[in-house]
């Protein structure tokens, strides 16, 4: 399972990368707000800048909802670098683009997905990556990895190329199970990532092997 980095911030990008696990990064247009980057010119910047990072994938949002709009803006992203990945929401006239874009050699992610019938259309347009929001899922008290379940099921059974990246990653059992469901990759916040580190019988037998150590020298 491949793991991205859901942020635009450029020191957690690089902690990342020389933790040496990252795959690639995902950004939106909140995760630039955050970091208090706007204008298209400083946008794109942005977006070489993260590409300099990593060589792995990374996933530069439209802002446009409308089939032309979608076009121009996704060409103009993927003119940036060559391991750009253009994120499309799943409407109408975004599972349109994605078509565009498959036909033209330009890959997509099609973002915002909470449906496996919304994940069958975004593999049928050809769509590099789908993006179930798991969290965003669980937030209306139904079963986020299940959506990953089934949507890996159909995937499985139709022979789709299209990857599952689970998205809305809110803590480290997330990641495990996105694992455990099937999903390809996960784009979590670098907090859920370094909580992967974390359990008390770590640092218990460290510490008993530091102090056995110590005592040793003496």
């Amino acid at each position: 399972m491949k793991f991205f980095i859901d942020t635009a911030n450029l020191d957690q990008i690089k902690e990342a990368h020389e933790l040496g696990i990252l795959d690639g990064v995902t950004t939106n247009p909140s995760l630039m707000a955050k970091e208090g980057i706007s204008g298209d010119k400083n946008v794109i910047d942005h977006y070489a800048k993260i590409c300099k990072v990593t060589s792995g994938d990374v996933s530069a949002e439209v802002i446009s909802t409308d089939f032309e709009g979608m076009v121009e803006e996704g060409k103009k992203l993927a003119g940036i670098a060559e391991n750009i990945v253009v994120k499309v929401p799943m409407i109408k006239d975004g599972v349109k683009a994605i078509s565009y874009f498959t036909e033209h050699g330009i890959r997509t992610n099609c973002t915002l997905v909470f449906s496996p019938g919304q994940a069958i259309l975004a593999a049928k347009a050809g769509a590099t990556y789908v993006s179930p929001f798991i969290g965003r899922v669980d937030d209306t008290c139904w079963d986020g990895m299940q959506l990953i379940r089934d949507i890996a099921e159909i995937y499985s059974v139709q022979f789709f190329d299209t990857e599952i990246l689970a998205a809305s990653i809110r803590n480290p059992m997330h990641i495990v199970e996105s694992a455990k469901s099937g999903a390809d990759v996960v784009t979590c916040p670098l907090k859920a990532i370094l909580g992967l580190l974390n359990h008390p019988l770590t640092d218990k037998g460290l510490a008993k092997f530091l102090a056995d150590h110590k005592n040793a020298q003496k």
